[in-house]
């Protein structure tokens, strides 16, 4: 979509498409300026918000919805919205919410497909009634083809529902379309992703499968849209910790468990050094020491610090590859440790940083509210600071120095629309302090997002932990998930041969844990549940895998009883059962654009798993191969049909980053 903001006499706005959020990118208005008809002539999105004279409105939206191809391309949404928009220009909308203007899915199918509740708002606003208001709006708006006659409910809601005819049309276009239905952006974004961060020298645990699912899947939805992503994995490999590795690493290396487990080993040895830390001061400063000759250039250290990485990277690799994750750049904090000095020194000279207690720090600048400023904190219903350090008393850097280089380095390097760090929701505070010091100092256009995630509990609602209440390793994690799933396949079914369970194990046990954490709303906590995980009934990976078989289990039976169809056949809907699974197949690009919104993807889970269910329903009520078979254009529509909700499912989990099976 494009969302734009006219001027009196200009658009003053930056054409913006997901990934950035309708609100957020409204408030992104007004930082470039385009005269009217430049801008309308580069603007084919199919959603605007339009500010401004009626004279202007009515060529804006004139020049958008004009454009045929455009609306031969929408979903069902987007063309009653382009419709909608077009009907509301003869308002004044200036003061009116985003929400007010958008069409909305049904609450109820009973009152249709989709709806329009902004006639409410609208009312207030321009001191009117509401049903005065919907009935304007509809003597405006054309969706002749698309819907039955719209209608007028309750105080002043518009219901729209499809037609028949709309549905049989653009089901066949999506089956015979590599993209199942689903647009491309018009305008792409090039976007940065960080996520996943671990530390070398340490085992990837429990706490780090959220960044790395999530943040791929939100990486391959955005390439699926048509943006330019650049993945980026900030590791950990610099810092006061790497001291005490090299402590231990001089004094007590075991060299032959370190070609055993090497992690292990270098775990050990760190553990070793910090527990003695704790009680011996003179093993802190052995430490920092260390640290000071690696950053200064010591040979021996510098050649510590290379296998210690090489080695932690060797673990990565191994974990990213048993989950299908690939990264395009791995720049760890060490990358941007020659940049840190000079950076304090022109944060101090912009006037962004200054002295605090020895240290140099970054306070508020007074000039925002104090509640949404990130570097105050209310105490006993005060406003104190709440500075971050950039360069500590003792000249070291901080995770805000690395990061703010970090920014820079990116930010010159791929001149990025949007930056997305994908970490826990803790950090929320840190990068609104990060953010908004980079744009003190160096201000940008670009987005700079953090898409902040909860915690994984345990069923017991504490966080996920082994049964002797340590940290669960992620090679454990994925084992286990492995051998769970691989006994529920030889269950199910027992004349399987040992290599396929095994290959399904692995697929079904990826997916149960990657499916667990994408279908729970990334903001929230969520408790993970071996029963639920790796359950054949639910919301889970086994459930819509299983369904994605049964669609190629029956064009492998429909095959050998001689039963086909190709690419002339046409899908007819005559059955409410096949009327709805076409409904919902053809939501699939609602609910990808829906899932990059906010950066929610467990949206898109929800719509796989009614999906799955609203094919469930059509295989029950309406005969494919059963007897008595229905006619052979009837079949062989079903049998289209079919397959087409298994591409949708196998799309929709490969946006995921699960993998199908074709048997099982």
């Amino acid at each position: 979509m494009v969302v734009i903001g006219v001027g009196s006499w200009k658009l003053e706005a930056r054409k913006v498409t997901p990934p950035v959020p309708v609100n957020r990118a409204r408030k992104q208005a007004g930082r470039n300026g385009l005269d009217l008809l430049s801008l309308c002539r580069e603007c084919y999105g199919p959603l605007a918000y339009a500010r401004g004279s009626r004279a202007q409105v009515e060529l804006l939206f004139s020049l958008l919805t004009s454009n045929s191809q455009l609306l031969k391309n929408m979903n069902a949404k987007q063309q009653l919205q382009s419709a909608l928009d077009a009907a509301l220009t003869l308002y004044d909308l200036t003061d009116a919410p985003a929400e007010a203007q958008q069409i909305v899915p049904a609450t109820n199918p009973k009152f249709g497909d989709y709806q329009w509740n902004g006639a409410l708002q609208l009312a207030k606003i321009l001191g009117r009634k509401p049903r005065e208001i919907a009935a304007e709006v509809l003597g405006r708006i054309d969706v002749v083809g698309i819907c039955h006659a719209p209608e007028i409910a309750g105080p002043g809601f518009v219901n729209f529902r499809l037609t028949p005819q709309w549905l049989a049309k653009h089901v066949n276009h999506a089956r015979h379309d590599e993209r199942l239905g689903v647009d491309l952006v018009v305008n792409p974004l090039t976007v940065v992703v960080d996520f996943s961060s671990p530390n070398v020298a340490k085992p990837m645990h429990v706490g780090h499968i959220r960044s790395t699912i999530i943040g791929d899947a939100l990486a391959r939805l955005l390439r699926f849209k048509g943006h330019d992503v650049i993945t980026d994995n900030h590791i950990g490999d610099w810092g006061t910790a790497f001291g005490k590795i090299i402590v231990g690493w001089k004094a007590a290396l075991d060299e032959d468990n370190l070609k055993r487990d090497s992690i292990g080993e270098m775990e050990r040895l760190y553990q070793t050094v910090n527990e003695r830390a704790k009680s011996d001061p003179q093993v802190e400063e052995s430490a920092r020491q260390e640290t000071a000759k690696l950053q200064a250039g010591n040979e021996e250290n510098r050649e510590i610090w290379e296998r210690v990485r090489a080695l932690s990277q060797q673990q990565f690799d191994r974990i990213y590859a048993r989950l299908g994750i690939e990264f395009d750049v791995t720049l760890g904090e060490s990358f941007y440790n020659g940049r840190l000095e000079p950076l304090v020194d022109e944060l101090v000279k912009a006037g962004v940083a200054r002295p605090s207690e020895g240290a140099i720090a970054i306070f508020s600048d007074g000039r925002g509210e104090p509640k949404t400023d990130p570097f105050l904190i209310n105490r006993d219903g005060e406003w104190t600071d709440a500075p971050t350090i950039v360069r500590k008393s003792d000249g070291a850097a901080t995770y805000a120095t690395t990061d703010l280089a970090t920014l820079e380095y990116r930010l010159q390097k791929w001149a990025p629309d949007t930056i997305l760090y994908v970490t826990d929701s803790r950090q929320g505070q840190h990068f609104r302090q990060v953010f908004q010091a980079f744009n003190r100092w160096k201000p940008s256009t670009a987005l700079l997002l953090h898409a902040g995630f909860g915690m994984i509990l345990g069923e017991d609602k504490t966080p996920f932990k082994t049964r002797e209440g340590g940290t669960v390793k992620l090679t454990d994690l994925l084992d286990e998930a492995q051998e769970r799933a691989r006994a529920l396949a030889a269950e199910v079914s027992p004349e399987m041969d040992a290599a396929k369970l095994d290959e399904v194990g692995r697929v079904l046990g990826i997916g149960a844990v990657k499916y667990a954490d994408l279908s729970s709303n990334r903001a929230s906590d969520y408790v993970f549940s071996w029963d639920k995980a790796v359950a054949l009934n639910g919301n889970s990976a086994v459930y819509l895998e299983y369904a994605y078989v049964r669609t190629r289990s029956i064009a492998r039976r429909a095959a050998e009883k001689g039963v086909t169809f190709d690419d002339n056949t046409n899908i007819v809907l005559n059955e409410e059962a096949e009327v709805e699974l076409a409904k919902t197949i053809l939501r699939f690009g609602e609910a990808i654009d829906g899932a990059l919104e906010e950066y929610h993807p467990h949206l898109l889970c929800d719509y796989l798993y009614e999906l799955a269910g609203k094919f469930a329903a059509f295989y029950r009520d309406c005969p494919v191969l059963k007897d008595p078979a229905p006619a052979p254009a009837i079949q062989s529509s079903r049998l289209a049909l079919t397959a087409l909700t298994g591409d949708v499912l196998q799309r929709g989990l490969s946006l995921l980053g699960i993998e199908t099976l074709e048997a099982m």
